[in-house]
């Protein structure tokens, strides 16, 4: 199957053949003709199957065949709600990437930089608005954003946007979006609520599923190691210490937490940076970037932030805390093995974090193999006490963590501060296909 045999215009494939794509991943492969076909779209598929291309397409395709029958609107024709900045500007590069050749106009609008740039492109007019649920609310309010026009609607990573409180939001603007409209759903997991949530504003969906979140990318090699939490800081500069480590994504599960490992790499002489919420949307935009284009070789990020970062050929992803939502670990290391790719995802775990990796490995129906050939091992014994403890309260642990607990609030973050416009560029759906 290529992309020629999905009735793609040739805009389009132009587009793709820039960018190298040749083959659609199989959400794109069962996606595309069904939105091409003006049904909608129920998608439940996990970080890096290509997700982001499975709906830009195809509404691309959309409006620009509706606009060749039409006279040109100034009227936003397809929203695109998302839970986080960063989200947003890759989903806005990647409607940049594949519509480059049809003259369609996209923005990008979220929280923590000058509205002004926004507001002057709304004036003049945009096809596509890709946004985040405050910041959108915020300039519906100030009557910038007018919905009454809406034809095509996307709600992506539903299941974030309920752990970040943003429902209320979502359901605030499909009001004020006509109900005559295609909607177009993904979300990585289905809980009672996304379910409740998709059945109210879908009609007669199609249902596309792929690789269910419980399952990890076979292309990606996993590494625990166990090690004494005094000891973490001292075995990520020993594994940093080897070369092929070009670049890492390391995760925590706190802020400080980030800019502490920060400081530690720094002090030895390893380019790092983090990036969280408290961060300024200016610094975390310069942290991806430095990122990207291997400036900086370590990246540290918090969970808030861990379906916004999309980096080309990742090969590290380092877990220096173990998350206490075992469906965390997925989307976590599925920053890395995107698109066939191979990709090394090792973790660290400390004595509390064992009650964490036994619900993670009960996700995953596999153990990580464990390795032992390092420096700063724990004791075999602390170790077996720890798993014979848990053993005895009934197998895995608590879902919402003990000790280190992080819950599913993670708060609100494009809220607070002016909106902004992220004209878009390129590469921002590059290894999701």
């Amino acid at each position: 199957m290529s992309f020629e045999n999905l009735n793609l215009i040739e805009p389009i494939l132009r587009a793709l053949k820039t960018e190298g794509y040749t083959t659609p991943t199989p959400i794109q492969e069962q996606a595309i003709p069904i939105i091409l076909q003006n049904k909608d779209l129920l998608g439940c598929a996990q970080t890096g199957t290509g997700k982001t291309a499975a709906f830009a397409i195809p509404i691309i395709q959309l409006l620009y065949q509706d606009r060749l029958q039409h006279k040109e609107q100034k009227t936003i024709k397809a929203l695109i709600l998302t839970p986080t900045r960063e989200l947003a500007i890759q989903i806005g590069e990647s409607f940049a990437a594949y519509g480059k050749h049809t003259g369609l106009k996209h923005l990008v609008i979220y929280g923590g930089v000058s509205q002004n740039p926004q507001t002057d492109a709304l004036k003049r007019g945009v096809d596509i608005l890709v946004a985040t649920p405050g910041r959108l609310l915020d300039l519906m309010n100030q009557r910038f954003v007018h919905l009454d026009h809406i034809r095509m609607l996307v709600l992506d990573e539903a299941d974030r946007m309920l752990d970040m409180g943003f429902v209320h939001d979502v359901k605030k603007v499909i009001a004020k979006v006509p109900a005559k409209r295609q909607t177009l759903f993904f979300s990585a997991t289905m809980p009672n609520e996304i379910q409740q949530l998709a059945n109210t504003i879908l009609t007669k969906p199609e249902m596309v599923e792929v690789t269910p979140v419980s399952s990890t990318a076979d292309t990606i090699q996993q590494a625990l190691y166990y090690v004494d939490k005094s000891d973490k800081r001292a075995l990520l500069a020993h594994l940093l210490k080897d070369k092929e480590i070009k670049t890492a994504l390391v995760f925590t599960r706190t802020k400080h937490g980030a800019d502490k490992v920060v400081k530690d790499l720094v002090r030895i002489g390893i380019t790092a940076e983090a990036i969280h919420g408290n961060k300024s949307q200016n610094a975390r935009q310069r942290a991806l970037s430095n990122f990207k284009n291997r400036t900086t070789r370590v990246l540290i990020a918090t969970d808030i932030a861990a379906r916004g970062i999309d980096i080309d050929e990742l090969t590290h992803v380092i877990n220096y805390e173990l998350p206490n939502i075992p469906e965390t670990y997925v989307h976590r290391i599925g920053r890395t093995g995107r698109a066939g790719l191979n990709g090394i995802a090792l973790s660290f775990c400390d004595e509390e974090e064992i009650e964490f990796l036994k619900d993670i490995h009960k996700l995953i129906s596999k153990q990580i193999p464990v390795e032992e050939g390092h420096p700063y091992p724990m004791s075999p014994q602390a170790i077996m006490a720890k798993h014979q403890e848990g053993a005895k309260k009934g197998g895995g642990g608590n879902r919402n963590g003990s000790g280190n607990t992080r819950g599913r609030g993670y708060g609100r973050h494009d809220r607070g501060g002016n909106s902004g416009s992220g004209m878009s560029g390129r590469s921002g759906d590059r290894r999701r296909g």
